[in-house]
């Protein structure tokens, strides 16, 4: 496959690039002279024994002109190389030599002046209306290689999650330890609620610092488990959350209480930190 532009943007191409990735393996299925538009360019190829040309060129290239230069391309490669070695090259720029011709023609056809001499457009012109070559639409293109091409989303729903790190051992610990001092403060919650019911001198305070204490350990265990936007800065003010609570139940608990939660609380920050989303696999595709 060989790949061209006349007048195209590097990020603009790129973007043409992967739309258009995986389209050498199915030329076969397409006539042997196709069009394709896509957006504001042009994407024309032909096929021949086995090879496939593309370029990515401006929609006000001529269309002559561009199938004179794939033309041109495949004249020379079929005389250049043998069908064997076409057949069985499988290393990725295997062709590599042939980029010197392809550079030196595509100088010519990006200053259309200088063809005129060179180049027959006559001949092309007349085979372009005698037989003009195939409109391939997006959706085609789409049901073929399984992707679409400048065709907008209709899904609208939640990405996926993304995927974390496995689990570790001391991650399943501190795991256990934090839902385990949730519970603890949930246990001292109602006990303070029923407290109060018996007793109108009781703080109702004690309550909230029980319940946002026991909020802030299962959602440390939450962040443990599921990636999220900000995670580490969630954990951090969760951490800071159990600090101040405990700190305002210190009439209610023993300095050992106090440090147990506390320790608990910094260890699962520590895990959730360490739990980092797992990275992208290399593309390996050429």
């Amino acid at each position: 496959m060989m790949l061209h532009s006349f007048g195209a943007s590097d990020r603009e191409l790129q973007e043409t690039k992967r739309h258009l990735k995986g389209l050498s393996k199915k030329l076969s299925q397409f006539p042997d002279r196709c069009t394709l538009k896509t957006g504001p360019y042009n994407v024309n190829f032909t096929s021949a024994l086995g090879v496939g040309y593309l370029m990515v060129c401006t929609a006000n290239y001529p269309n002559v002109l561009a199938f004179c230069f794939l033309d041109e391309l495949q004249k020379e490669f079929i005389v250049t190389y043998d069908t064997k070695r076409t057949s069985s090259a499988v290393r990725p720029y295997s062709f590599i030599e042939f980029d010197t011709f392809i550079q030196k023609t595509k100088q010519r056809y990006n200053s259309p002046r200088s063809l005129s001499t060179k180049i027959n457009l006559a001949d092309m012109q007349t085979e372009i209306k005698l037989r003009p070559p195939y409109q391939l639409s997006p959706e085609e293109l789409q049901a073929i290689n399984g992707f679409s091409v400048h065709t907008p989303s209709k899904y609208k729903g939640i990405a996926p999650t993304q995927m974390l790190e496995p689990v570790t051992l001391p991650g399943i610990v501190s795991c256990v330890l934090s839902i385990l001092c949730g519970g603890l403060n949930l246990l001292r919650g109602v006990h303070a609620i029923e407290s109060i019911l018996q007793n109108d001198d009781e703080d109702f305070n004690y309550v909230i610092a029980f319940f946002l204490g026991t909020a802030a350990c299962l959602y440390q265990c939450y962040l443990f488990a599921y990636f999220s936007v900000w995670r580490n800065s969630k954990s951090f003010l969760a951490f800071a959350l159990i600090c101040l609570s405990n700190m305002y139940l210190y009439e209610l608990r023993n300095m050992w209480q106090i440090l147990f939660h506390v320790a608990v609380g910094a260890f699962m920050t520590l895990q959730i930190r360490m739990r980092q989303p797992l990275g992208k696999a290399p593309d390996y595709n050429v």
